[in-house]
């Protein structure tokens, strides 16, 4: 699909300097652009590449006026980073546009949907399910018995999501994830062995939430695993049984939340970290990559290693750490010293 400068200009609200009519359908690094692309200008460090892109439009701030002659057409916006991204969004949006039922698929007469439904190849609807309008059900993907999908909500190619998940409004479900597997529940008996605890509860995604590939969502022993509103979840996280994460907390890849730990809002919380059971975080925490948390954790801490210290605490102790031969040497060599006098 074409755009021209005047419609991208209109989308954006901005002002076309040079061609409106110049074409673009792809998007590029401005470092890397060809004709027939987009691309966009923010970073001051890069304004060298504007004078040799052979990109067709720019977006630039306001406030750019070039040294020298461009090849590029312009269109100058108020701040060209969240146009850019604007577009990004747009352009997703057209490319995820989608509308019908591919064959082979499988829908139970007992599920109900929405206007403008996609469902991919291969995908199985169950009983039962409820899905809102705009929704896109990419190939391969599986929806259990009384699952709800709210309206725009996007479930990309080979997501599982099992029986009883509520899935709210504009959620984002990638691909390979799973939303609802059993929980980790196994009380160990008299041979030695494990009986499994069954695990009847579910699992509720609030509106706007994102979740990465390969993230997996276990569903309650009993009650609900709690994904409150605007949650982003990067890829590869493991969320355990009865867990409650807040609204607008953003958790980055290969974490692991063990059962019933409940995290607040607004927090953030780096690559591998390990979180124990039956804790509480506060809100706006924040936790650095590979950190492991086992106590409750106060509202605005700021947490670093493992076990986690207050950052200020590690920082200092890992001073310390780093100089640690050198303390011992001091230790030893004083010691010597006192066992000669």
């Amino acid at each position: 699909m074409k755009f021209t400068a005047q419609q991208i200009a209109g989308i954006l609200e901005g002002e076309v300097v040079g061609n409106p009519e110049a074409e673009v359908s792809k998007l590029s690094k401005i470092e890397e652009g060809f004709e027939g692309s987009l691309t966009f200008l923010a970073n001051p460090k890069y304004t060298a590449h504007i004078y040799k892109t052979q990109a067709s439009i720019t977006i630039v701030n306001k406030t750019f006026e070039p040294d020298n002659d461009l090849k590029t057409t312009l269109i100058k916006v108020d701040d060209a980073y969240m146009a850019f991204s604007k577009i990004l969004e747009y352009y997703n949006s057209v490319k995820l546009n989608k509308i019908g039922v591919e064959q082979p698929s499988f829908i139970s007469e007992s599920a109900k949907y929405g206007e403008n439904l996609y469902i991919g190849a291969f995908s199985y609807i169950a009983d039962n399910v409820v899905i809102g309008n705009n929704v896109k059900i990419f190939p391969n993907s599986y929806i259990g018995d009384n699952v709800t999908l709210g309206d725009n909500t996007i479930i990309f190619s080979g997501a599982k999501i099992y029986s009883e998940t509520i899935i709210g409004k504009n959620c984002v479900i990638n691909s390979g994830a799973i939303i609802g597997a059993d929980g980790f529940g196994f009380a160990p008996n008299e041979n030695g062995g494990y009986n499994k605890v069954p695990q009847i509860g579910n699992v509720i995604l609030e509106d706007f939430v994102d979740v990465g590939a390969g993230t997996t969502i276990d569903r309650a022993t009993l009650g609900s695993t709690i994904v409150r509103e605007g949650v982003k979840l990067d890829n590869q996280i493991q969320i355990a049984h009865n867990v409650e994460i807040g609204k607008n907390t953003v958790i980055a890849a290969q974490t692991g939340i063990a059962g019933s730990t409940h995290i607040g809002e607004h927090c953030q919380i780096g690559g591998q970290v390990g979180i124990a059971g039956h804790i509480t975080i506060g809100n706006n925490v924040k936790i650095q990559a590979q950190s492991g948390i086992a106590r409750h954790v106060k509202d605005n801490e700021i947490l670093q290693g493992s076990p986690a210290l207050a950052i200020s605490d590690y920082n200092k102790s890992y001073v310390h750490f780093k100089n640690l031969p050198k303390i011992v040497k001091n230790i030893n060599d004083l010691e010597k010293i006192n066992g000669n006098s």
